[in-house]
C-alpha cells in the first residue's frame, strides 16, 4: 500500500525531492521496482527544519539504508524556494 523505504531512489536519491515530499505531502501513483503504490501522505510543513532533517536522516540511514544526512540548512533552503500549488 505504501512505497517501501528500503534502498529506493526516493529515499537514497535526491535530497531536495525528499524534502519537498515532506513539506508538500504526496498524492500520486509511483512505480518502484515494478510495483505501483498510491497512498496519500499529508504535508508535514508544520515541522521545524531540524525536525524534518532528523526524520529524513533517520530514514536514509535505517532499514538497511546508508546515505548522507539531511541538514536543517538544506531543509531551510528548500522550504524558502518551495512553492506549493
Amino acid at each position: 500500500m505504501n512505497p517501501p523505504l528500503v534502498k529506493t531512489t526516493y529515499v537514497l536519491g535526491d535530497k531536495t525531492k525528499l524534502i519537498k515530499l515532506m513539506l508538500n505531502g504526496f498524492n500520486e501513483e509511483v512505480e518502484i521496482s515494478g510495483q505501483y503504490y498510491q497512498n496519500t501522505m499529508p504535508s508535514h510543513d508544520f515541522l521545524k527544519d531540524q525536525e524534518i532533517a532528523d526524520v529524513l536522516t533517520y530514514v536514509r540511514n535505517s532499514f538497511t539504508n546508508k546515505a548522507s544526512a539531511v541538514t536543517a540548512t538544506q531543509v531551510k533552503t528548500v522550504r524558502a524556494g518551495n512553492k506549493k500549488k
